[in-house]
């Protein structure tokens, strides 16, 4: 029991760790409302484990907080509402990734789509008063882009190499 404990809470802190990296590595293009955050790539980590929602939604917390710091992040209100928008996509995608469509777990690329693309764009339009729908759409595009893509590819190589048994509890 207690090493299970302790190899969540290392694979949650690995995941914060890469997923806040990456974003930061990758400023310019992951904030704002045509966003390519190539970190979401790692949305699809719920499929493997349920220590990546803690380690998404921290990683998130920290990329955002971090951006507001560094000044690449002009929404110190996405802290919260970014890092709720992770979380609740992290959450859907663990509950559905056992739905497959020819044994590829589809359903989990798109919650953080649809997530993103509401909360974020909704932030755009409260908060900076852009059009809502357009923020929505061009939030929800970069979104699509990098889960179908990245997250795509990212998902073939986990398979291919095998590394999906660094995810398990045995």
């Amino acid at each position: 029991m207690k090493q299970k404990t302790v190899r969540f809470i290392v694979q949650a802190g690995v995941i914060a760790a890469l997923y806040a990296a990456l974003t930061l590595v990758l400023a310019p293009i992951g904030f704002g409302q045509i966003q390519f955050r190539a970190a979401e790539a790692l949305t699809i980590l719920p499929i493997y484990t349920p220590a990546a929602i803690p380690g998404l939604t921290v990683g998130c917390l920290l990329a955002n907080g971090i951006g507001v710091a560094m000044g690449v992040n002009s929404m110190p209100m996405d802290i919260l509402f970014g890092t709720l928008a992770t979380l609740l996509a992290s959450m859907c995608s663990y509950f559905v990734r056992n739905v497959r469509f020819r044994k590829i777990p589809l359903w989990s690329f798109f919650p953080p789509v649809l997530w993103n693309g509401l909360i974020v764009g909704w932030e755009l339009w409260w908060f900076l008063r852009l059009p809502f729908w357009i923020s929505a759409f061009f939030v929800a595009a970069g979104e699509l882009a990098v889960c179908a893509v990245l997250g795509g590819g990212l998902y073939a190589l986990i398979i291919k190499t095998r590394l999906y048994r660094l995810f398990s509890a045995d």
